[in-house]
C-alpha cells in the first residue's frame, strides 16, 4: 500500500458485476512470525512445522486474524473513508501457507436503495485464493456507501 489516501467510492457509481481492485502477495515465514507475535495467537500450528505435520497438516498455516485483516483491507480500500461495513463473514476452507502466492479479490453482487437517503447498500462476494489451492476462503460482505450529492 502506498500510504496515499483512498478515493471515496460512491453508491451511484457502483455497477453489479464490477470487480473490486484486490491485491496479491507472496506469503513468507517472516510475515508469519510477525503475525503470530502481533496477534498473540501462539498456537503451535501457526509456527511449529513439526507440530503442524504431526496434526495432519502439510505445514504451518496463517491464522484467522490474518485472514480477517486481508479481507477487511480489501473492503476498506475499495469503499474509501466514508464507507461502512454492515456485515462481513467468511469460511476458511483451505490453507494459506508460507510460500503461497495469495490474492484477495471481490465482486459486486448487487446493490439496493436501503433506508438511508444519504447512503446505499452494496452486497459483495469476497474471497482469498492461492496458486496452490485455488479459492481458500470464500466470503460475503454488505457495505454502505455514501450517495453523491445532487449535481455532482
Amino acid at each position: 500500500m502506498s500510504g496515499e489516501p483512498r478515493a471515496q467510492r460512491y453508491w451511484d457509481d457502483v455497477t453489479t458485476g464490477e470487480d473490486l481492485e484486490g491485491f496479491t502477495f507472496t506469503l513468507g515465514w517472516t510475515e508469519m512470525a510477525k503475525q503470530v507475535s502481533g496477534s498473540q495467537d501462539f498456537h503451535k500450528v501457526h509456527h511449529d512445522f513439526e507440530f503442524a505435520r504431526e496434526g495432519g497438516h502439510e505445514t504451518i498455516f496463517y491464522n484467522t486474524g490474518f485472514t480477517r485483516g486481508c479481507l477487511g483491507r480489501l473492503l476498506t480500500d475499495w469503499m474509501g473513508p466514508e464507507g461502512w461495513i454492515r456485515t462481513f463473514g467468511f469460511q476458511m476452507r483451505r490453507m494459506n501457507t508460507p510460500g503461497d502466492v495469495m490474492s484477495v479479490r471481490g465482486r459486486v453482487r448487487g446493490k439496493a436503495e436501503g433506508d438511508d437517503p444519504e447512503a446505499g447498500v452494496v452486497n459483495l462476494e469476497i474471497w482469498i485464493e492461492n496458486t496452490r489451492e485455488g479459492v481458500t476462503t470464500p466470503g460475503t460482505a454488505t457495505v454502505l456507501l455514501p450517495r453523491r450529492a445532487e449535481g455532482t
